[in-house]
């Protein structure tokens, strides 16, 4: 157990009813110490001898100090990495990129050909969007009650892939015509309700400061004063970061995308021109959907497919770069190529999911270099395993990982990087405890 000074000694947190198991990792260690009355331990040197206090936690105001320090994840130790990796769902977690390593280095090691953009492969991915958007259109339809979930499962994976084809449009890997680009990138979102240019500036911020606390425009950990701040978002707070975060990216796209504040003034005019598109589209499509169908055909065409993009669109993202080995870090710490190649994962989907969101999934490569196309992602990936592969994260798509991101990745802390909820608040956290206890923990 680490020691330090009386004046900065570490506080933990302790239960009087049950000692945690031998084995358990910090992390399990630190959950399972919450099931009964709460008391701090401190270590500190005095005298060159280890001493220990423990003090009653009765105010929440003292919670704060007694969940920070913890020992962080060991990624030079490989035992360890193995242990979480079993612990979180992964693979395989990666060894941390030495700090002389640039992002420049790894993408010189990317062959030439994985940058070339390819009209008919591009276009060939708007026609598997098309058709396959089309056909979940028909299988719904045509399907009994008891289906519909199954057809609005695809058809809303299917949609999903008209955003990773706008998607390509933004980052300049769709075509050599920035006009098509513009044009196509903004029709594809369309069906989504989704600004393609509003959306287009976030999220080159987010590629230029992944995992930079506050810069990041995806996800952010909670921060401690905004669990202070009310009980009403308190809640919020919990079910959002808890039981609906595979559908917070609908309060994503309202609260970045929307707000004409929230860009400079040389974006505005391409960001009003999407916005009309938008509204646009909302005017005109959806009067036509409910005059063909009627209200519950707006919601049975419409609604029920948007809901599973969004399903999609919030869990790629949190996978993508949530877990609780990977940091956020303040711009002074943060390092462009660790974020973006130690701070990614590789999770490997169902192959049909894979097909019709374009490997998007194989997200690695696209931090490396957001300019290489989404079907040469798998290319580029193969590149980079082979000359870094020890330095990547790598999953596959099961319960654990998402149980993981859905219970323990919530509040930021430093030297933990995450904080649960029902570390900081246990007693408004039943949304958590009900996920620890329900979710499967299959791997």
């Amino acid at each position: 157990m680490a020691t330090a000074s009386a004046l900065s000694a570490p506080l933990q947190l302790l239960s009087s009813r049950r000692a945690p198991a031998k084995g358990l990792s910090p992390r399990r260690a630190a959950a399972g110490a919450l099931s009964g009355s709460l008391i701090v331990k401190r270590d500190f040197l005095h005298n060159g001898r280890s001493h220990h206090q423990l003090l009653p936690l009765k105010q929440r105001g003292k919670l704060q100090a007694a969940v920070l320090p913890a020992t962080p994840p060991l990624l030079d130790d490989e035992g360890k990495r193995k242990q979480m990796s079993e612990e979180y769902g992964f693979k395989q977690i990666g060894e941390q990129l030495p700090d002389n390593v640039t992002l420049k280095d790894v993408m010189d090691t990317l062959p030439k050909e994985v940058f070339e953009i390819n009209d008919v492969k591009a276009w060939g991915s708007v026609l598997i969007s098309v058709t396959s958007y089309a056909f979940g259109l028909f299988l719904i339809s045509k399907a009994p009650w008891y289906l519909l979930p199954l057809a609005w499962a695809w058809a809303g994976t299917a949609v999903t892939g008209f955003f990773v084809i706008g998607h390509d449009c933004a980052h300049k890997s769709f075509s050599r015509n920035k006009l098509v680009e513009d044009i196509v990138g903004t029709l594809a979102f369309l069906p989504l309700i989704y600004p393609y240019e509003p959306w287009r500036f976030k999220h080159d911020r987010h590629h230029a400061k992944t995992n930079m606390l506050v810069e990041d425009t995806a996800w952010q950990p909670v921060w401690q004063k905004e669990i202070e701040s009310s009980s009403f978002l308190r809640k919020a707070i919990i079910f959002g970061y808890g039981p609906i975060r595979p559908w917070m990216s609908i309060a994503h796209w309202l609260m970045w995308h929307f707000d004409l504040k929230k860009f400079r003034s040389n974006e505005l005019p391409r960001v009003k021109i999407s916005l009309a598109c938008v509204f646009a589209f909302m005017a005109i499509g959806w009067p036509l959907i409910i005059l063909q169908t009627g209200i519950a055909g707006w919601f049975k065409f419409w609604f029920m497919p948007w809901m599973v993009y969004h399903f999609w669109m919030s869990t790629f993202t949190m996978v993508h770069h949530t877990a609780p080995h990977i940091p956020f870090k303040s711009s002074e710490e943060w390092n462009a190529a660790q974020a973006q190649l130690n701070g990614t994962v590789h999770c490997n989907y169902p192959r049909w999911i894979e097909i019709l969101c374009h490997d998007i999934n194989v997200h690695v490569p696209h931090h490396i270099s957001p300019r290489i196309p989404s079907y040469n992602l798998r290319a580029a990936h193969d590149s980079i395993k082979k000359n870094w592969g020890k330095y990547m994260n790598d999953a596959d798509w099961n319960w654990r990982l998402m149980k993981t991101i859905l219970t323990a990745c919530h509040v930021y802390d430093k030297e933990r990087y995450y904080v649960s909820f029902d570390e900081v608040v246990p007693e408004e956290s039943q949304p958590i405890r009900f996920l620890k206890k329900f979710m499967p923990d299959h791997a």
